[in-house]
């Protein structure tokens, strides 16, 4: 018999697989926006079904930390991890420690010690999510870092326009209004790419950054759009004392998206919270031409699919925990 030759370290057993965050669309390849589309529309079948909750996540525990308001993005979160029948804790910077100095990161390995297995975190700090990521044993989503992504809003409008269109591929979007301070334009017009689709920023001059996407700066290049996105004034990310335009009412003259500057069949989007009479009229807001209530509902099957996705072996369990439940 020959004897083996064994090398130091050949019968250690294999590193762990390096644990899978969601911080930017970056991380994400065309297969896996697919996969998380699939996973959100089956999703959202089951919740067509009198009985809505699915015991696909029992006994995992999900955080929701948002250092920054939220309705529509914690909402459906929290909803999205109760359906899956998961348990939440959500905390908001006010009421907490965060109030008497307490730093990120010792916000963070606090929460560690409750073992969480997926950490939702919005902050205005640019890379808050990596931070968290770097200190924590838990799955991190962005949930939106200032003015740098926000992925799971890039994935669910891909799903609307998905749904709206019945394709993603050739779609062009016009994303109007201030881009510059966007992180849902930044990471859309990246999704955006990964599927075969491009955008055009429409807006002044000093809110369209260079080297994201094409610039006009005329509203009447909507026309040549299928959908219209439509951003509000971010005006909590200004620098105090900045002037990007002279005023509201002249951004509203000339930028805000009316009926009379839509062509039939465009669809028109919006990330919320809406400005009404600024960014988009409100006949346009509550015209069968809008898909913002569709967006929210996009919402809450999409992030299901992107919880479901970090914590499960993969998306071909789906139809199983549907059967289950």
């Amino acid at each position: 018999m020959t004897d083996l030759h064994v090398v130091p370290g050949d019968l250690l057993p294999p590193p762990p697989p390096a644990r899978r965050h969601l911080l930017s669309v970056g991380d994400l390849a065309r297969g896996d926006v697919e996969r998380l589309l699939a996973t959100a529309r089956s999703f959202a079948l089951s919740q067509e079904r009198d009985t809505k909750k699915l015991p696909t996540l029992r006994g995992r525990l999900v955080v929701n930390l948002f250092f920054e308001a939220s309705t529509r993005t914690s909402s459906s979160f929290e909803l999205a991890a109760k359906r899956l029948s998961a348990d939440t804790l959500s905390l908001k910077a006010s009421g907490s420690s965060v109030e008497k100095g307490e730093s990120l990161k010792d916000t963070a390995l606090t929460l560690s010690a409750y073992d969480p297995d997926v950490i939702v975190i919005r902050h205005p700090q640019i890379g808050a999510p990596q931070l968290v990521a770097r200190v924590t044993d838990a799955h991190v989503v962005n949930a939106g870092d200032g003015k740098h992504q926000h992925p799971t809003q890039a994935l669910l409008d891909l799903y609307t326009i998905h749904a709206a269109l019945g394709r993603l591929d050739g779609v062009h979007v016009a994303i109007v209004g201030d881009v510059l301070h966007s992180r849902v334009a930044r990471s859309l017009v990246q999704a955006l790419r990964l599927v075969g689709a491009h955008a055009t920023l429409v807006g002044p001059p000093p809110l369209l950054p260079a080297g994201l996407a094409e610039t006009a700066f005329d509203i009447g290049a909507i026309a040549a759009a299928d959908v219209v996105y439509v951003l509000r004034m971010q005006r909590e990310r200004m620098e105090e004392g900045a002037s990007y335009v002279p005023s509201l009412r002249e951004y509203a003259a000339r930028w805000c998206v009316t009926p009379e500057r839509l062509r039939p069949g465009q669809k028109v989007m919006h990330p919320g919270p809406m400005n009404r009479g600024v960014e988009i009229d409100p006949r346009v807001a509550d015209s069968g031409a809008a898909l913002v209530v569709d967006q929210v509902r996009a919402g809450l099957a999409v992030r299901m699919a992107v919880l479901y996705d970090l914590l499960t072996a993969g998306p071909a369990l789906v139809e199983a925990a549907l059967e289950v439940a």
